[in-house]
């Protein structure tokens, strides 16, 4: 089964946490674009899990570009990209076949496919990122020739908030610190937040904060096609994702209309003196960066007993996860936030290129 987003930039994910291998089809990438592989393994690096503060799931995250790309460019027809999965241990998620686990998708999975392989979360399990950040390293190159440019950064991780401006330099910055923090004292806080979490076999959330650079003023859609909302149903695509907020968000609701808008003026092109808006009107960019926030709840696999059912005796039971899981997953979400923010813009681009610079 593939599951498939985008309209002319279509992106079609593929796989399951323990099979043989995850991966993609991305179609409408324009013939001859240069392919940078090194860049892909950059990006894939970024997601991959650090030491002390990630799962010990060791995978290589080589990308095989199968088809689509030849002699380094874009040949026109769909890229398909495979990523083999080598270090997998299945057995110890059979038990939640008959005790789901509390906060994943074990229970409705199990009600909804028969003979639903829980290995891993199966199809739920962030492995399935993996690929996702493949494909979004090639729309980022992609929109980067219309001169648009996308970052992100951990706003937030276990209760230690990063409370200044933030802008795209500094969120481009966050790739030298394995929390995705912007500076190295938050970095430090932010990591000790999560080795505390998992000393005690339990998790932490965070939020994680993209930036968007170099959409033009006019640049999106309007209501089912708005920017904000195909950038929101991307966002919460990714597993663990329960909130996405552009500009200030929720805390519009706290202020008035006369603080809330942001003025106009002009300085060699037409400006925004605020960005409370997160940089989009009416479902396009009002050339402003392109600002939000998405909320990452902690990793539902946790050491602690948890209260459960069991599923074939129909009785109250308990269960405890063991195996490899990260105890904080917002450093690894960032790389996917940008990608499927690069994958949307992309998409956007395509259908719209006078829009797309």
């Amino acid at each position: 089964m593939m599951y498939t987003t985008g309209k002319k930039v279509r992106f079609s994910l593929f796989g399951t946490s323990h099979g043989p291998y995850v991966g993609c089809v991305l179609e409408g990438i324009p013939k001859g674009m240069p392919v940078d592989e090194t860049q892909i393994a950059r990006d894939m690096e970024l997601r991959r899990p650090k030491k002390g503060i990630g799962t010990p799931r060791r995978e290589t995250d080589s990308v095989n570009i199968r088809q689509g790309v030849h002699n380094g460019r874009t040949d026109g027809m769909p890229i398909l990209m495979i990523i083999e999965n080598a270090d997998t241990d299945g057995s110890k998620y059979l038990k939640f076949a008959r005790t789901p686990r509390p906060g994943h998708a074990d229970l409705p999975a199990l009600a909804r496919f028969p003979g639903y392989d829980i290995r891993g979360g199966g199809q739920f399990s962030g492995r399935l990122t993996a690929p996702i950040v493949a494909a979004g390293s090639i729309a980022k190159q992609l929109i980067g020739r219309s001169g648009m440019e996308v970052s992100a950064f951990s706003r937030a991780i276990g209760g230690v908030t990063d409370c200044e401006n933030r802008d795209i330099a500094d969120a481009a910055g966050s790739r030298v610190f394995a929390t995705r923090a912007c500076t190295g004292e938050l970095d430090a806080a932010m990591e000790e937040r999560i080795v505390s979490a998992s000393s005690d076999g339990d998790s932490v959330g965070g939020v994680v904060e993209c930036i968007a650079t170099g959409l033009p003023i006019g640049f999106g859609g309007i209501w089912f096609e708005a920017l904000d909302t195909e950038i929101a149903g991307a966002v919460f695509s990714i597993p663990a994702c329960k909130g996405v907020e552009f500009g200030r968000g929720f805390g519009l609701a706290n202020i008035r209309g006369s603080e809330s808008n942001d003025s106009f003026f002009v300085d060699g092109g037409i400006k925004c003196g605020t960005n409370n808006m997160g940089g989009i009107l009416g479902g396009m960019s009002d050339g402003a960066p392109m600002v939000f926030r998405a909320v990452f709840k902690p990793t539902p696999s946790i050491a602690k007993p948890q209260r459960t059912v069991d599923i074939e005796r129909m009785e109250n039971s308990e269960v405890s996860v063991e195996g490899r899981h990260d105890p904080c997953i917002v450093p690894r979400a960032v790389s996917v936030v940008e990608a499927v923010t690069a994958l949307v813009l992309a998409d956007q681009m395509v259908r719209d290129p006078e829009r797309g610079g």
